[in-house]
C-alpha cells in the first residue's frame, strides 16, 4: 500500500477525483509495495486499480489511457539501499570535506537502475531481489563490471564479492537486458584484463547490449586513498584505437559495435570522435558517451535555423571540457545572429584533480571567477549544473545568490544548442522592441 503525496491538476487522477492521501493498495492485481510497483504497471493502456481512500473508502477504478500518458500521481520516493563498496575510484570518497550530507550517501539500488539508469554493482542483491528483478522483467539494467575476473573486482571494490558473471548469466537468462560499464583505471583493469572484460561480456550479446568504457576520474582531494593516476594522452590515444578495432570486428560478428568509449577518452586523447551513426542508438549517452557528436549535430541544426537578433550583451558559462565544442558553436551564433555572445570557461578550484565537466562546476568557482568580469546583461547557466528540480548548485549556492553577487539577470538554460537557442530567441521578443523603439527615435 503506497500513500499519494498530490496530485496533478487536470489529470486523469485529478478528474477521477483521487487526492492526496488516498492510498494504492494494487494495480492490475499487482501489490504496490514502492514506486517501482506502481511505474511498471502504469504505462499498460488499461489499468484496474484498487485505492482505500483516506476516510478507508475502498474505490476499484477502470482506467483507459495512452501507454505514454501518466496518470498525474505523485508517489513517495523509496529511500535509497546503501553501497557497502570501497571502491577504489569512489567519487563520494574524493568529495572535500563539509558538503551536504547528502551528498555523501553512496546508493546501490538496482530499482534506481531500473528507473532512471544509475549504475550498480549488484554486490548487495539479494536471492528475493533477484526472484523479483526476474518476475517483474526489471529491464533493462545498468551494471558496473569494472572486470570480469573476480579477484581483480574485488580489488576494484575493496570488498570481498561473489563472482559477477553467473549473475550476468542469470538475468541474461531471465530476459533482462544490461548495459555495462568499465571505469578503466590505467595499469589495474586495462588491456589485457580488458579484452578479456570484452570478450567475456559480448558473449551474452543481445542479452547485454553495450559496454561503456570510462576513464577515471579524479579529484584533489584523495588524500589517504589508493594511489591512482589518470590516462595519458598516449595512453587514451591507444585506448580508444583498440575500441575503434574491436568495434568493427564486433559489428561483423554481432551486428552491433557493442563496446563504446566515453566523450572524455577522445578528448583526452585528441582523437575525432566518431561519426553520430557509430554510437548506434546512444544507449550510454547518461553515461558522457556520444554527447559531443550529438551536440554537434543539434548546433548544426540550429545555426542552419537562426535569424539576427536584437540583443543586449550576453554570456554563457560552461566548463573545460566542453569549452572548444561551446565556443565554436557560439562564434556561428555571432556571425549570423549579430550578437554580443561572450562565453566564460570556468576552471573546477572546487574539486580540483581532472574534474573538468560542466555538470560539476558549483557556485563558488563561478562567483570567484567570473567576479569583476564583464559579463554583459545576461547570463546563461546550463542547467546541469544545478540540482535536478531546483534553482541550487552542488554547494548551496543559489541561482539568486549568483545575481546578486555578481549583479547581472541569470537564465537558467538547458545544455544542448537548441536550449541555447531557445533562450535567446526568448529575449529577443523581450528586448527587440526597445531596440526597434530607440532607433526610430
Amino acid at each position: 500500500m503506497l500513500e499519494i503525496v498530490s496530485i496533478e491538476p487536470g489529470s486523469i487522477a485529478d478528474q477521477l477525483g483521487l487526492q492526496p492521501g488516498d492510498r494504492l493498495i494494487r494495480v492490475n492485481g499487482e501489490q504496490v509495495n514502492d514506486l517501482v510497483d506502481y511505474m511498471i504497471e502504469e504505462p499498460n493502456e488499461l489499468l484496474q486499480i484498487e485505492v482505500e481512500r483516506a476516510d478507508g473508502e475502498l474505490w476499484e477504478l477502470d482506467i483507459e489511457h495512452d501507454s505514454g500518458e501518466p496518470l498525474g500521481l505523485q508517489l513517495p520516493h523509496p529511500q535509497p539501499k546503501l553501497c557497502g563498496n570501497n571502491c577504489i575510484f569512489c567519487f563520494v570518497h574524493q568529495l572535500p570535506r563539509g558538503m551536504r550530507r547528502t551528498l555523501y550517501i553512496k546508493d546501490e539500488d538496482y530499482r534506481f537502475s531500473y528507473l532512471y539508469g544509475a549504475y550498480v554493482t549488484l554486490t548487495n542483491l539479494t536471492e528475493d531481489d533477484l526472484k523479483l528483478i526476474l518476475r517483474k522483467q526489471l529491464s533493462p539494467l545498468y551494471v558496473s563490471v569494472h572486470a570480469v575476473d573476480n579477484a581483480l573486482r574485488q580489488k576494484l571494490l575493496d570488498k570481498p564479492a561473489p563472482d559477477v558473471m553467473p549473475l550476468i548469466r542469470t538475468l541474461v537468462d531471465g530476459g533482462i537486458e544490461l548495459h555495462t560499464q568499465v571505469v578503466v583505471c590505467p595499469g589495474i583493469n586495462d588491456r589485457v584484463h580488458l579484452e578479456r572484460t570484452l570478450r567475456e561480456l559480448s558473449a551474452f550479446a543481445p542479452g547485454v547490449k553495450s559496454l561503456a568504457i570510462v576513464p577515471v576520474g579524479l579529484t584533489g582531494h584523495r588524500q589517504r586513498l589508493p594511489g591512482l593516476r589518470v590516462h595519458t594522452r598516449d595512453e587514451a590515444a591507444e585506448l580508444v584505437n583498440w575500441v575503434g578495432q574491436r568495434q568493427a570486428e564486433l559489428l561483423k560478428r554481432l551486428g552491433t559495435r557493442f563496446i563504446f568509449a566515453a566523450d572524455e577518452l577522445y578528448l583526452r586523447a585528441e582523437e575525432e570522435f566518431p561519426s553520430l551513426e557509430a554510437y548506434e542508438a546512444l544507449a550510454q549517452i547518461e553515461n558522457g558517451v556520444g554527447l559531443i557528436p550529438v551536440f554537434r549535430k543539434q548546433a548544426d541544426e540550429v545555426i542552419k535555423e537562426v535569424q539576427p537578433l536584437k540583443l543586449p550583451p550576453v554570456s554563457l558559462v560552461t566548463g573545460l571540457s566542453a569549452a572548444t565544442e561551446i565556443l565554436g558553436f557560439a562564434r556561428k551564433l555571432i556571425k549570423k545572429c549579430r550578437i554580443d555572445l561572450r562565453v566564460h570557461v570556468v576552471e573546477n578550484h572546487f574539486f580540483g584533480g581532472d574534474v573538468t565537466v560542466a555538470g560539476l562546476l558549483t557556485g563558488q568557482d563561478l562567483l570567484e571567477q567570473l567576479a569583476n568580469v564583464d559579463l554583459g546583461q545576461i547570463l546563461l547557466v546550463p542547467d546541469v549544473m544545478l540540482r535536478e528540480g531546483e534553482d541550487v548548485f552542488l554547494d548551496d549556492v543559489r541561482i539568486s545568490d549568483l545575481a546578486d553577487h555578481l549583479q547581472v539577470e541569470v537564465e537558467v538554460i538547458p545544455t544542448d544548442p537548441w536550449g541555447v537557442w531557445d533562450m535567446l530567441e526568448t529575449l529577443n521578443e523581450e528586448f527587440a522592441p526597445a531596440f526597434d523603439a530607440e532607433n526610430r527615435e
